[in-house]
């Protein structure tokens, strides 16, 4: 009896590890946008410090997917590079790091936008980053060249951006630097976008994790 106790528990515990290691990836289509989670950079822990919609979500960084026939691609706008495509490899490692990307996709109703925010976002490839964060129509930041992108089809909308710390009501020291370093006021107040707004938009459902 108990060998035969022993052979049961071996039979379920292989069930278990083929189950946990052949789990299905995420199949990512054309028009998925892959939100990137902070990382370890100044800039990116104060965009998530003051863009948080939940306590769900810790985005700094967003990317749109292209399938192509030679394999899959991210369109987006950053700091190295500007407005660029990349491979889906880059987009996971950025500098060899390992940072944890989720996939989003339209729901069905906006599944129609796609084609035309693929060629969109092909159109303003090769321009430089936007590093005031204000909207601009000759350089872009990330999540504007994603808004801007789908703006035909009206998927996203801007909302008043805020660099305040929700907590103190204060703009964190990283931002204050950050715009003395660039000789402008910070734009409290004015149209835009982030990551994380963009993530909370009803028109989109989670993924989950992307891996490779």
């Amino acid at each position: 009896m108990s060998k035969l106790i022993s052979r049961i528990f071996y039979i379920i515990l292989i069930g278990f590890f083929a189950c946990t290691s052949n789990s299905p990836k995420i199949q990512l289509h054309s028009g998925d946008l892959l939100f990137r989670e902070k990382s370890s950079e100044n800039i990116s822990e104060a965009i998530d410090q003051v863009t948080q919609t939940s306590g769900e979500t810790h985005f700094s960084h967003v990317g749109l997917v292209e399938v192509t026939d030679t394999g899959i691609v991210v369109l987006h706008a950053y700091p190295e590079g500007g407005t660029c495509i990349v491979s889906l490899n880059e987009f996971l490692h950025p500098k060899g790091d390992s940072v944890r990307v989720i996939a989003y996709r339209l729901k069905d109703e906006g599944q129609k936008a796609i084609p035309a925010a693929i060629k969109k976002a092909h159109q303003m490839l090769g321009k430089p980053y936007n590093f005031s964060y204000i909207m601009s129509d000759t350089v872009h930041y990330c999540s504007e060249f994603i808004y801007m992108a789908f703006a035909a089809d009206s998927v996203f909308e801007l909302e008043p951006m805020t660099f305040k710390d929700p907590e103190t009501g204060n703009f964190p020291p990283a931002w204050v630097e950050y715009y003395q370093k660039m000789g402008i006021e910070i734009p409290e107040g004015l149209p835009g976008c982030n990551p994380n707004g963009l993530a909370a938009s009803n028109k989109l459902k989670r993924l989950g994790t992307i891996t490779l």
